[in-house]
């Protein structure tokens, strides 16, 4: 048995869940066959860790990060129009903090699966880099907790993953 006594009074409680839920209601839509499934919502940090599961190829969003991210592809492939690479299935990302990227999934990719690790912001630009939009850990709550309501989960369903 751990010793309690190690554990700081005001740490947040541990989180172990199964990473891919057998409940689909879990992932929440964030585009037409584009899902994300919350692993960690750190408000603390500003950061937060999911899955991203694509079912459609075709371009994403062209975003950028002000701090920096890190990717594990679990299924399929990905690709960014700026780069030469693509990545597969067991492929860590490291994207530094300030690029601007543009995600693909190509058509040979039928489900594409890939954890993501994001602190502070994902900002969404258009081609002529004017800021259209944005997610933190804070939209990324409020998302869930629409959707968690709207199926039937209940809207603090989300609150098991908020730190």
């Amino acid at each position: 048995m751990p010793d309690a006594s190690s554990v700081h009074p005001l740490s947040p409680p541990e989180l172990v869940i199964a990473g891919e839920p057998e409940d689909e209601r879990v992932w929440v839509p964030q585009a037409p066959n584009v899902w994300f499934r919350p692993l960690l919502l750190n408000r603390v940090q500003g950061q937060w860790c999911n899955l991203l599961r694509v079912r459609k190829s075709g371009v994403l969003s062209r975003h950028s990060h002000p701090a920096p991210v890190h990717g594990y592809v679990l299924r399929g492939s990905w690709r960014y129009l700026e780069h030469d690479w693509v990545a597969r299935a067991g492929d860590f990302v490291f994207e530094p903090p300030g690029e601007t990227h543009t995600l693909v999934v190509d058509a040979d990719a039928e489900e594409m699966v890939t954890f993501f690790n994001i602190s502070g912001a994902m900002i969404y630009l258009d081609q002529d880099d004017k800021v259209i939009g944005r997610d933190d850990v804070f939209t990324k709550i409020d998302m869930c907790r629409a959707h968690y309501a709207d199926c039937g989960l209940g809207a603090d369903y989300v609150m098991q993953f908020v730190r």
